[in-house]
């Protein structure tokens, strides 16, 4: 199996500003809105620098999806990491269009989630989607993901405050 997920760098920030400008319409409808900024290399820059800081500090893992050839094809975050009681993160992701109905979202989801629970030893990894995302859906039911609720406005996403689902995958190996 190729490796699908691997640590993002600003090495990656032109390959992911050429995937936003050319998914922008496809992204839009779940995501927050943009400025303009944010689909240049030096917007791509300032958000990698964010997340790699974030995972210094060990609130997150920001990854690269990689495809078949081995080329960025998105993203994929475990964010809030929380220790103690909790032991808890939150996963989102995005995919190129031209890259999904390929099962690489299926297999970066799964390496995340085992990297969760094996490597950072996380009790729980959440995600949710909108109501209407039924793919990202499937990709959560396919990877033990398990739908536990409803957060009505829960983000503000393509500038409406939007009602998700929440999706949750707990660690039986951990007591």
């Amino acid at each position: 199996m190729t490796l699908r997920i691997r640590l993002v760098t600003t090495g990656d920030c032109e390959a992911l500003a050429e995937l936003q400008v050319r998914n922008r319409n496809f992204l839009s409808p779940w995501d927050p809105s943009r400025s303009d900024g944010y689909f240049t290399v030096e917007g791509q820059r300032a958000d990698v620098e964010a997340a790699l800081a974030r995972h210094g500090r060990g609130e997150a893992m920001p990854w690269a999806i990689l495809n078949d050839e081995g080329a960025v094809a998105g993203r994929l975050t475990l964010s809030g990491i929380t220790r103690g009681p909790f032991q808890s993160c939150n996963m989102g992701y995005w995919l190129s269009e031209d890259q999904t109905g390929k099962g690489l979202a299926t297999e970066a989801v799964r390496a995340a989630v085992a990297s969760a629970f094996n490597e950072l030893k996380l009790h729980r990894v959440q995600a949710e989607t909108l109501v209407a995302n039924v793919v990202s859906q499937h990709v959560l039911a396919r990877t033990g993901f398990q739908q536990y609720g409803l957060a009505p406005k829960y983000l503000k996403i393509a500038g409406t405050w939007q009602d998700h689902l929440m999706f949750q995958h707990l660690n039986d190996s951990i007591r």
